[in-house]
């Protein structure tokens, strides 16, 4: 069937530039919360190096040390709430002390577990829903302490979670395609 313009339409077939919208979608938002989730495990070390001579490549005759912050991820690392943050949080009376908690120790998980989900295809519309309800929470937090800037992030993170479960109709290269 010709359209108006001249291009063919598809009657519901296969909508190729659909398609590969939703598997960019689905990488970014899916890289985006799992490695925000593994960030949750990281922290930093300062150790001393020697000092290397720009010039000659070698060390520093007189043994001069210089400090280096070297990152490292480890399970006891975990922090779901950035320390600075927490203290924001707690002096918050809008929110419960007993939520904070749980929201400290499930985030990190939860954008892990969707990230990882939204990759490998399994469950593709659950794990966008549940980023949708992660940000949503993270932004009433946010507005909360009235950090601005990241409310308007969070904005566009939603608005692509939104495009996103518009556009899962064309999910392909997924192992659960329904949910």
């Amino acid at each position: 069937m010709q359209a108006s313009n001249g291009r063919e339409e598809s009657g519901g077939g296969d909508n190729c530039e659909y398609t590969l919208a939703f598997l960019v979608l689905r990488l970014w938002l899916g890289l985006r919360a799992l490695l925000a989730g593994v960030e949750k495990y990281s922290a930093y070390n300062t150790i001393q190096k020697p000092l290397i001579d720009p010039v000659t490549g070698l060390e520093d005759p007189s043994g001069a040390m210089v400090d280096v912050k070297v990152k490292y991820y480890a399970l006891t690392n975990y922090s779901g709430i950035p320390a600075p943050l927490k203290d924001k949080f707690a002096s918050e009376p809008l929110l419960p002390h007993f939520a904070l908690h749980q929201f400290d120790v499930l985030l990190g998980p939860a954008l892990v577990i969707t990230g990882a989900m939204l990759l490998l295809g399994i469950g593709t519309r659950l794990s966008l829903f549940l980023q949708g309800i992660i940000y949503s929470a993270l932004m009433v937090g946010l507005l909360l302490i009235r950090q601005d800037d990241g409310i308007s992030w969070l904005g566009i993170h939603v608005g692509l979670v939104a495009l996103a479960l518009v556009l899962a109709k064309n999910n392909r290269l997924c192992l659960l395609k329904k949910w």
